[in-house]
């Protein structure tokens, strides 16, 4: 947007504050409420943090500000807040952009895939729980009836808490983040809402809307979200599973090659991408599952309803959930990315051909 473009928005969105937002290293959403007067402050040199107060930015007490300069092509409505919208906001220091800032960081390798004619498409599999807390202190499914030992597509598991997912659905609907599935997951509590893919970008800015509304919107129906990797021990884990292709000027999906001698649909390209990840598996957990409690996910085992969907192992297979990386037909889904490492971005089951259909999720798993 320009300027006039962004003032003409909030005059017509009734828009009062803007949220100047950018994520720390374990993916939570920070923002400062800036009123819209001073929008071509976050614009310019950007609204100002104290980096030392944020986890992962690398900063001490005695360190320059940390600057989020906002991104006008991600100004959105908050529908969960009236009155405000969103500014997604790259990270600076001293004036230019901070490396240490997850956007930034993503933009700088996105800038390596352009130099060489191509678009890192990515979907999203943003899995997370519903809980309440007991009189006991305890945590427990927000529906006290979801007590199923194989709860996974359970109809009354989603029935009994559609209001928060439609709101939610809703909600992420108004925006542009376009919602196309909602299941119950393998988990008492557990669900997964899918939006279509997009660009890296693209993908991680809305996932990082997703969990500011999810938690909100959760929590106004007296509900806690959770995208905790692990936070059962014998109960599913949270994962978010990324899927991946590259688009080129001359293909929408460079990685498919219905003629793979392999079956599985890859391109050349696709085998060396796919090469990559596995040979780099153990420093991309560091990223992609990035706490203690993400490790208690990465278990060889199965839980209470008797499935396991953690990748456990670094092998790739056409349909085996329990490696790191999965084959649906043509392009790649890295299993190993959980709920706390979605600071930078990710969607799910196959039913057609080309970057169309990345569209689609994989039920449990």
């Amino acid at each position: 947007m320009t300027p006039d473009e962004a003032r003409k928005f909030f005059a017509e969105h009734q828009t009062r504050y803007l949220l100047a937002q950018f994520v720390d290293i374990h993916g939570a959403a920070k923002a400062k409420a800036v009123p819209v007067e001073h929008y071509d402050m976050v614009v310019g040199d950007g609204a100002g943090f104290a980096g030392f107060a944020v986890w992962g930015l690398g900063m001490g007490p005695h360190g320059p500000d940390f600057m989020g300069v906002g991104d006008p092509t991600t100004i959105c409505d908050v529908p969960w807040m009236p009155g405000f919208a969103r500014i997604a906001c790259d990270g600076h220091v001293n004036g230019q952009p901070y490396p240490f800032d997850s956007r930034v960081a993503l933009k700088n390798q996105l800038r390596r895939f352009t130099e060489r004619g191509y678009t890192l498409f990515t979907g999203i599999e943003p899995e997370f729980m519903l809980l309440q807390r007991t009189p006991e202190g305890k945590l427990a499914p927000f529906d006290p009836t979801d007590t199923g030992d194989k709860p996974c597509y359970d109809y009354k598991g989603l029935a009994r808490v559609s209001g928060i997912l439609d709101d939610l659905s809703r909600h992420l609907r108004a925006v542009g983040v376009d919602v196309y599935q909602i299941d119950h997951e393998d988990a008492n509590g557990q669900f997964e809402i899918n939006f279509t893919y997009a660009d890296a970008l693209k993908s991680a800015d809305n996932m990082i809307l997703f969990k500011m509304a999810a938690s909100e919107i959760a929590k106004k129906h007296g509900a806690i979200a959770t995208f905790m990797p692990k936070p059962f021990s014998n109960r599913t884990g949270t994962g978010a599973h990324f899927h991946l292709s590259i688009g080129t000027k001359d293909q929408k999906n460079a990685f498919y090659d219905k003629s793979d001698k392999r079956g599985m649909g890859l391109s050349q390209l696709g085998y060396w991408f796919l090469g990559g990840l596995l040979e780099h598996a153990r420093a991309l957990a560091g990223i992609c599952a990035p706490t203690v409690n993400s490790y208690k996910r990465l278990v060889v085992g199965r839980s209470l309803s008797g499935a396991t969907w953690a990748p456990a192992y670094i092998a790739y297979g056409n349909n085996n959930r329990t490696a790191c990386v999965r084959i649906p037909f043509g392009r790649i889904e890295l299993r190993l990315p959980d709920g706390a490492g979605e600071s930078v971005s990710r969607d799910g089951r196959a039913g057609g051909r080309g970057i169309g259909w990345h569209r689609a999720a994989p039920g449990s798993g």
